[in-house]
């Protein structure tokens, strides 16, 4: 039963990622409820194992639809990889605790600024070129990986808000580039998790299927409707960051 609700879990989580990221909304609290008494770094193992599989589908689909800008995102990818290793080496002799209670207000303002600003990221006009797109990707991927290997909680959503604000790409392009630098974030954790034993593999393979199969399906919506409907979801995705990581930071405990 349990190999069950977390491989549908999965399934959702694939589907939802694919399209503007969040997936680890879905994933990671059905995990933590269907294994209560599990050592968390398991079950944050476990979920990079499944979820690393949706976002390199999901990277491959785009690739061949979308005309992914490789001369700013592969140097970019890299720069998320490496982030993410040193994030995650940080959070083993730091916590990251204090930055819970301030993920609701960071995210509340990523989402007025993409309500007032109606037309952002409905138009592909990108700022930069050559090497000066390469550092912005770079910067991006670097800030945004290191976040991820070190708290996590909304990676995709900022570099999707990030990659249409700061580097001009419409929705559509930011998801995917979006999903080439999570891919690379993620492959650093299960590396990392792997080595000390922090993944459970029996159940990683049903999940990575399944995460897959939902990737396929919400990629190919975000390829047919395009920038506009990338937006709505990522709206829609954002506000429920919010409520998540609120209720998690102010109200759990009570």
């Amino acid at each position: 039963m349990e190999l069950l609700v977390v491989t549908l879990a999965s399934l959702f989580a694939g589907f939802v990622d694919s399209i503007v990221g969040g997936g680890g909304l879905i994933l990671v609290p059905a995990l933590f409820a269907t294994f209560p008494h599990a050592h968390p770094a398991t079950l944050f193992g476990t979920n990079k194992g499944a979820s690393v599989w949706g976002t390199g589908m999901a990277t491959f689909q785009y690739s061949r639809r979308v005309q992914m800008r490789w001369q700013a995102l592969a140097p970019a990818a890299l720069a998320c990889f490496m982030a993410s290793l040193a994030g995650a080496w940080l959070v083993t002799v730091v916590s990251p605790q204090y930055l819970r209670k301030a993920l609701p207000f960071v995210l509340l303002l990523v989402l007025v600024y993409t309500l007032a600003k109606k037309e952002l990221g409905r138009e592909h006009a990108p700022r930069f070129h050559g090497r000066g797109e390469a550092l912005a990707a770079s910067a991006i991927g670097a800030l945004i990986g290191f976040y991820d290997g070190f708290f996590g909680p909304g990676t995709g959503s900022f570099l999707v808000f990030l990659m249409v604000r700061v580097l001009g790409y419409d929705f559509l392009n930011a998801s995917a580039g979006a999903k080439l630098l999570n891919t690379a974030s993620n492959l650093a954790a299960i590396l990392l998790f792997a080595a000390k034993g922090h993944v459970w593999w029996h159940f990683v393979v049903a999940m990575a299927l399944a995460n897959m199969l939902g990737s396929v399906a919400g990629t190919h919506l975000a390829l047919k409707h395009g920038a506009s409907f990338v937006r709505t979801v990522f709206i829609a995705v954002v506000t429920l960051l919010i409520a998540k990581t609120g209720w998690d930071s102010f109200f759990r405990a009570l």
